[in-house]
């Protein structure tokens, strides 16, 4: 983190105090955040997407089939999830249906980047706010108060967990890489299924480089996130947010719309089933023309207005049924509702997700989360593979349409994720990506409410407003 607002002297009770954080650092991308500081917790948020990206303008008369390339340039750290989001929109479009190996062969490619992605949020952007490496590079420059509680044996061990995740992020890529072509930016997931059909060697190479990374999982990854509940044990009671969650569904286990992780959403306390129709954004405080405001993305319309008065942000305000939602791992599992892994069960004395309760949706929460998420998928991945025919199709063939629309509804590691493509002339006509972390980073809507991120800072305890290190624990638990 840099550019903190220094606070030497102590203040007054109800003196209100602005800290800036730009950039915030260890995220995957651009954003600023500025708080409000009264009585000793953050009163008032605005976080600030600054970068305009315009994936929606550079696709439009395009070959369709461009997409699923193009839009991985969107994201650098989950561009499989852009290719598998852009290549259901094109099965939509196009008419097609998967065959099984196809189906398995995009759920290995997903899923390793998966165990990557999580793997890399956790030590490689998360862990520093709980730890104290070396004083060097990656890990200074840091806030000179940065509250790090946990003792030196447990520091010594997760900074050496550190380095060994490095190696299995590059397991992770390999394994990837064996189906997708490469990483980070993968051509072999395309429309009609994937591009590479597995033969017996891959698999198992596949399969030989998964070990490793499963076994790291589970016998370091989850411990130290649970090692963690002790000293912070205080992080898992604020960060709450709206309590909210949209969940596309990702992972298809079958041909008829069952997904591992599954679809739904959570609304004040109940579950709905997902109705694409309530999903509209907002840009009364983005950069973008106040004609386009309200639009369902099918409908949707990208027009940059960099100058606007009031606005601070370049993301929408994406909203389900009017509401601010949040997504990413917390939402899956809490829609999903799945049973905890061995370890979470002992050290949390409780049997699914939700048993969890309100603790689930807090700083702390979110890790776990993630983490929980990440066996599951690890636990899938062992299941594909055993499933993956060897030398069988995995691609489906058919014409460019003339006209049609299609709509890709996934999940990218950090959220919710959508693609639309619209296709007229055998061109795309209009394209439209609501990303993963615009359902959580967005600025305030139409309607007053703040974005997830937003909500989920007030109340954060900033004891000491020039190391405001819980402001940067909170906005990384959401891996923008």
């Amino acid at each position: 983190m840099a550019g903190c607002t220094p606070q030497a002297a102590p203040v007054a009770a109800g003196t209100k105090i602005k800290v800036a954080i730009d950039p915030v650092t260890r995220i995957e991308g651009h954003l600023k955040v500025e708080v409000e500081v009264k009585d000793g917790v953050v009163s008032d948020a605005r976080v600030f997407g600054g970068m305009y990206r315009g994936f929606e303008q550079i696709l439009i008369g395009r070959d369709p089939r461009d997409a699923s390339q193009i839009t991985q340039r969107i994201c650098g750290v989950c561009p499989t999830a852009h290719a598998t989001a852009s290549a259901l929109a094109l099965d939509d479009a196009f008419k097609i249906k998967l065959t099984d190996n196809g189906r398995l062969t995009r759920n290995l490619i997903l899923g390793a980047n998966y165990l990557q992605s999580h793997i890399l949020h956790f030590y490689h952007l998360a862990a520093l706010d709980y730890v104290n490496g070396p004083d060097t590079a990656p890990f200074i420059p840091r806030y000179a108060k940065n509250d790090v509680r946990v003792p030196k044996e447990i520091n010594d061990v997760a900074v050496g967990q550190y380095l060994e995740a490095l190696e299995m992020r590059k397991i992770c890529h390999e394994m990837v890489a064996l189906f997708g072509g490469k990483m980070p930016h993968v051509p072999g997931i395309v429309v009609g299924g994937a591009s590479e059909i597995p033969t017996k060697e891959k698999l198992v190479a596949y399969a030989e480089r998964f070990k490793k990374v499963k076994k790291f999982v589970l016998e370091k990854y989850v411990p130290i996130v649970y090692l963690l509940a002790g000293p912070y044990g205080d992080l898992l009671k604020t960060g709450g947010g709206y309590k909210n969650c949209v969940a596309w569904g990702v992972f298809p286990m079958d041909d008829k719309g069952n997904t591992l992780l599954k679809r739904g959403v959570y609304t004040d306390g109940k579950d709905y089933p997902v109705d694409v129709n309530l999903i509209k954004e907002y840009v009364k405080y983005s950069y973008f023309e106040d004609s386009t405001t309200g639009l369902n993305p099918t409908q949707g319309k990208t027009i940059p207005a960099p100058h606007k008065k009031d606005a601070y942000s370049f993301i929408k305000s994406p909203r389900y049924n009017g509401k601010p939602h949040e997504g990413g791992p917390l939402a899956r599992m809490w829609v999903t509702n799945p049973e905890l892994s061995k370890i979470g069960q002992e050290k949390l004395g409780v049997k699914k997700m939700r048993d969890i309760g309100d603790a689930a949706f807090s700083i702390l929460g979110r890790h776990v989360a993630r983490a929980e998420e990440t066996v599951m998928v690890a636990n899938a991945v062992e299941q594909w593979l055993s499933e993956v025919k060897p030398g069988k199709d995995t691609y489906v063939a058919a014409p460019v349409p003339d006209s049609a629309e299609g709509l890709g509804l996934t999940e990218a590691p950090r959220g919710a994720l959508l693609h639309y493509v619209n296709i007229k002339n055998k061109k795309i006509a209009n394209y439209q990506v609501t990303s993963a972390t615009i359902w959580n980073a967005n600025p305030m809507d139409d309607m007053g409410q703040k974005g997830p991120i937003e909500k989920a800072l007030i109340g954060v305890p900033v004891p000491d407003p020039a190391n405001p290190v819980n402001v940067g624990r909170l906005i990384r638990s959401f891996d923008p």
